[in-house]
């Protein structure tokens, strides 16, 4: 089928929009498209093909999945895997696309978790799902506490040489946890590109240690939930509308999660933002991503709309003194 979408030529017109992963040669855009959300089941191809669309014409090449997004669970692999041949493969060579694997996919013992099994299995079926050789990321997707660190990190090994993955990832690692899966993963010969760790205002663990063993080892990071789940947005600031996706999905934000203090936070965080120019969403979008540290936050989008505001939270990145002051003065690291 011959491709219907044309992406816009002047997409590259911004090159200090794209960073690189720690001391790698590959760099990421400092905005990347999540497909956690909006992009699973049967019924969201044409807006998921609207959003994909729009990202790349902005410039965003980096496509960031898991194996069980959806839902179901695995349904957001197959719907961009259709996209992709449809629309995007002349351009494989310009995207990054990454997948995951650590949380339930599958019955019995060897459908989650951190084993050489588990990993490298899900890692063909996620091939499959998406029509693609190869991964650009594969990460291990949480800390297995009961699998030996070092069948892990072989495992992530053994996805980059047998060119399945070109890279290998972690998410959801604690600084002592990363520290020493780096050094297995040195110890074997391949480097550790990138760590996924939760990160936004309301959310500022990684300031404790896990910087810090990222920027010593040369590891790029990359934040999901920049936003957390949209309290850093307009839309909450009067708590959670009925019927949004927050009321009615329980693997996103949750009526109980709009506190009156989080809500007064957003609220005054809010009025910090205005004096700026931004939107509380780009406001938060560039704190996180003013650590030299930060490669790119992964944002979600149920419309194009929202993926254009959020990129144009790189025209106002920068933070004085007073403002990151004022920002600690309402939320604590």
């Amino acid at each position: 089928m011959k491709a219907s979408y044309s992406p816009a030529p002047d997409r590259y017109g911004r090159p200090d929009f794209y960073r690189r992963c720690g001391r790698a040669g590959l760099k990421l855009p400092a905005v990347s498209l999540g497909l956690w959300h909006n992009f699973g089941g049967p019924d969201v191809t044409e807006n998921a093909r609207a959003l994909i669309h729009r990202a790349f014409d902005l410039g965003i090449t980096h496509f960031d999945l898991a194996n069980n997004y959806g839902p179901p669970p695995g349904s957001a692999e197959e719907n961009f895997g259709r996209i992709l041949g449809r629309d995007l493969a002349p351009y494989r060579d310009e995207l990054v696309i990454s997948t995951k694997a650590g949380f339930h996919m599958w019955e019995g013992p060897y459908g989650e978790w951190g084993s050489r099994k588990y990993l490298l299995a899900s890692l063909d079926q996620s091939l499959r799902r998406l029509n693609i050789d190869y991964v650009d990321i594969f990460y291990s997707h949480r800390f297995d506490p009961d699998t030996p660190i070092d069948e892990t990190m072989g495992a992530l090994a053994q996805a980059v040489r047998s060119g399945k993955a070109l890279y290998a990832g972690l998410s959801n690692y604690g600084p002592s946890e990363t520290a020493q899966a780096l050094e297995i993963l040195r110890s074997l010969g391949v480097s550790c590109l990138i760590h996924q760790p939760r990160y936004s205002l309301f959310d500022r663990r990684i300031e404790a240690g896990l910087l810090d063993v990222l920027g010593a080892a040369g590891v790029g990071c990359i934040a999901f939930s920049p936003l957390a789940q949209g309290l850093l947005t307009d839309k909450y600031l009067n708590g959670i509308p009925p019927g949004s996706r927050a009321s009615a999905n329980t693997d996103s934000l949750r009526p109980e999660h709009v506190t009156r203090e989080r809500a007064d936070q957003a609220r005054r965080l809010g009025e910090l933002a205005q004096a700026r120019g931004q939107s509380l969403a780009q406001f938060a979008l560039a704190w996180a991503l003013r650590h030299p540290q930060m490669t790119s936050v992964v944002i979600g989008a149920s419309s194009p709309g929202q993926i254009k505001e959020n990129v144009a939270a790189l025209e106002h990145a920068s933070f004085t003194e007073d403002e990151l002051r004022a920002i600690d003065a309402i939320v604590s690291r």
